[in-house]
């Protein structure tokens, strides 16, 4: 049995607390958050046993195993190094950290701490992403892509009556690149690699938060473009053209359906196992990779397609001029 501890208790926990649920090697055992009585309340509603409102605390807690971190952006790295010194397995929520430099430091530390790491990238883990990477090959030779993510944030209509809320603050390493163009950029270096030429553009916001972005992308023989934002919604699918077809993705996040276009073929609806919560496969793969069940190749891979994914997002923050606090420290 695993025990895992969550410091963070947003959203995006609870939809990942109801997924780890699933998975019988992990148990929710403790919970961090800046206030212990939030701590507790949050807790005690999904079974924990010990709260803590002291990271010090956490990370000294013996009987804590691993910890699934999804704190805000800034966080990450501190927070990480800090858990993986203690001898704690770490899944951090995506984005892994506001930087490469961050990353390459967390990696290092869990390298050197003998500890299972990796980022919380929904998409990688899913049935979903192999059954897409063995459809490639029929395309023929790839010459675009388009992968969007664009959805309006259930905290906007706040922002717009002047409540900045955590999500619209960049000082926190936020921003509509970092929360949602994650999910484009993510595919993209893990079908295709890192890019040989970038083009990016933003729209910001009144507090210099960037709201929306796109970004094209060139390959040499092919281009792939990312749309992506936190202020309006779209309900375009991604695709991936090639020469002798295409595959229509209905949406990056969580994917419901996947067709495949060959020309003079009727469309083909490839595999597609439907999950209400795809978080289940990420939670499966860091309990089996904890307890050794894991092909070492596979965490390489995963740990490498992280790497490229924060490279790339530093060079489309260097062309779009948005820099964080945290870029200050290296």
């Amino acid at each position: 049995m695993i025990r895992y501890a969550i410091i963070g208790s947003g959203k995006i926990v609870r939809t990942f607390l109801e997924a780890a649920a699933k998975v019988p090697e992990l148990k929710l055992f403790a919970v961090y958050s800046r206030s212990l009585e939030r701590a507790r309340a949050f807790g005690q509603e999904f079974g924990a046993e010990r709260f803590y409102d002291s990271l010090e605390a956490l990370a000294a807690d013996p009987e804590v195993d691993a910890v699934y971190i999804a704190s805000p952006n800034y966080c990450h790295c501190e927070q990480s190094i800090r858990m993986m010194e203690a001898g704690k397995h770490v899944l951090c929520e995506k984005p892994v950290a506001s930087n490469l430099q961050e990353y390459e430091k967390m990696l290092e530390t869990a390298r050197r701490c003998g500890v299972i790491f990796f980022e919380a990238m929904r998409s990688a883990f899913t049935p979903e992403m192999a059954v897409l990477e063995k459809a490639i090959p029929k395309l023929g030779k790839l010459r675009q892509a388009s992968f969007s993510f664009c959805q309006y944030s259930s905290r906007y209509d706040n922002f717009k009556n002047g409540i900045i809320e955590n999500a619209f603050k960049p000082e926190l390493s936020n921003g509509s690149l970092m929360d949602i163009g994650v999910y484009c950029v993510y595919p993209m270096v893990h079908l295709f690699g890192i890019p040989k030429t970038l083009h990016a553009d933003s729209v910001f916001l009144e507090n210099g938060v960037d709201g929306a972005g796109a970004v094209l992308a060139g390959y040499g023989d092919m281009q792939v473009q990312l749309l992506y934002s936190k202020i309006c919604d779209s309900h375009a699918p991604s695709e991936i053209q090639g020469e002798n077809g295409s595959i229509v993705i209905d949406k990056l996040s969580q994917t419901q359906r996947m067709t495949l276009y060959l020309r003079g073929e009727e469309p083909q609806e490839l595999p597609i196992v439907v999950c209400s919560n795809n978080m289940e496969y990420e939670a499966a793969k860091w309990a089996d990779w904890i307890l050794g069940v894991r092909d070492p190749g596979e965490l390489f891979r995963a740990q490498e397609d992280s790497g490229m994914e924060m490279r790339v997002m530093d060079e489309i923050r260097k062309l779009c001029g948005i820099r964080f606090p945290a870029d200050e420290k290296n």
